[in-house]
């Protein structure tokens, strides 16, 4: 029975997986500026996950990703990007949809990742932006006129 890591090592696991896509090798500084979290919280992490399997921290070498950290590391990191792109495809600013996609990423169900992925294909496969996208805009945007004496979050 493999016991689920929790939302914090997953993102450690995706850090050190897209850092070492970027770059081809991981230290505990980029890993730190990755997540802006300081060193001594890192390391103690690093230590946690080498000891579960997920990862190899060599001291004066860097950190390497087990075959099972990179599946994990890999696993997040295109959640990430189908969330973030589906929540910038409605129209969530930027800063917001990065910062959402974070959190959705772990909560989801598989096949739910799935569905969202096979939309945003769909979208960004047609030549031209689609209608309905252009009607959700509108709609979006007369609902914040209509509600301007609040927050536009106040529509849900």
């Amino acid at each position: 029975m493999t016991m689920k890591l929790s939302r914090k090592a997953e993102d450690y696991l995706e850090a050190i997986f897209n850092v070492s896509q970027d770059k081809g090798h991981v230290r505990i500084r980029d890993i730190c500026s990755e997540l802006h979290i300081k060193p001594p919280t890192v390391v103690e992490m690093v230590k946690k996950l080498n000891t579960q399997g997920y990862l190899i921290h060599k001291k004066n070498d860097g950190v390497y990703l087990t075959e099972k950290g990179e599946e994990i590391g890999r696993v997040m990191s295109e959640r990430h990007s189908t969330i973030l792109a589906f929540l910038t495809i409605i129209g969530v600013p930027a800063e917001i949809a990065d910062k959402d996609a974070c959190v959705i990423e772990h909560e989801l169900d598989v096949r739910t990742v799935g569905q969202i992925k096979s939309l945003v294909k769909f979208i960004e496969s047609v030549p031209e932006r689609p209608q309905w996208l252009d009607d959700f805009s509108a709609f979006c945007r007369a609902q914040d006129k209509a509600s301007a004496g609040g927050a536009s979050a106040s529509r849900i």
